[in-house]
């Protein structure tokens, strides 16, 4: 069961999702809320988008409870999802992200997991929807993260959880936002860093709701790897110094 008289906020870091962003949110508050009678409220995060996002985000949040950060020059996903977290002020608070992967139906049983005394509850794609090349990417990443780091889930990088706010606080007391576009890899080190309790549950993924990722394009890769890489180095030193 879960605590519908408890506000969730829901974060989305959204860039370019204009063609699929409103029927997110929509679904969202339809399953969640409406159906499921789970309170929620949504804060946006739109980073830099040059299409239509900002107008839809715009006639959205005057139909749901939806507060919406906006910038006109792109600052990074973790950065946008971190500008996110700051404006939440809920005892519990969910990501999502915004390309209709996430299915909302799951949003009420990871909910039902906050009376099993877990910190933080996330999602583990089982199975994942995304191409060949994303997936052989990630497993790839995994493998050189887990020489750095030992975090025990079998999905570090799922964009689907809930995080109460004493552990969301002392994730973000840290220099956050190091790997700029692998950041739930750095969130889950840092939670496992901060001794959170951790649950993760299988959830559905499905294919993108339109367009294609905004973030890992072949041309990006060879430099995002690299700065993962030295992101992965200074994060492990920065968490070596507080222990």
């Amino acid at each position: 069961m879960t605590d519908g008289s408890v506000t969730i906020d829901i974060v989305l870091p959204v860039h370019n999702e204009g063609a699929s962003i409103g029927a997110t949110l929509r679904e969202f508050h339809r399953v969640v809320m409406l159906e499921g009678g789970q309170p929620i409220r949504f804060v946006v995060c739109e980073d830099g988008s040059s299409d239509d996002t900002v107008p839809v985000l715009e006639k959205i949040a005057t139909e749901l409870p939806l507060t919406l950060i906006s910038e006109p020059v792109r600052k990074s996903y973790s950065r946008a999802v971190i500008d996110g977290f700051r404006a939440t002020t809920s005892e519990w608070v969910g990501v999502i992200d915004a390309d209709g992967q996430c299915d909302p139906a799951d949003m009420q049983r990871l909910a039902a997991l906050r009376t099993e005394g877990a910190d933080l509850v996330i999602g583990w794609r089982n199975p994942r929807s995304d191409l060949w090349i994303r997936r052989a990417m990630s497993g790839a990443f995994k493998l050189v993260y887990h020489m750095f780091f030992h975090v025990p889930v079998r999905d570090p990088s799922c964009p689907y959880l809930l995080v109460n706010r004493a552990g969301l606080e002392k994730i973000l007391s840290g220099n956050v936002g190091i790997l700029k576009q692998g950041f739930w890899w750095e969130f889950l080190a840092r939670a496992v860093a901060a001794n959170l309790q951790i649950v993760e549950m299988p959830v559905r993924h499905r294919a993108r709701a339109a367009g294609l990722t905004q973030v890992y394009r072949p041309t990006k890769v060879p430099r995002i790897a690299v700065e993962h890489l030295f992101g992965l180095y200074r994060l492990r030193r920065e968490l070596d110094a507080h222990r």
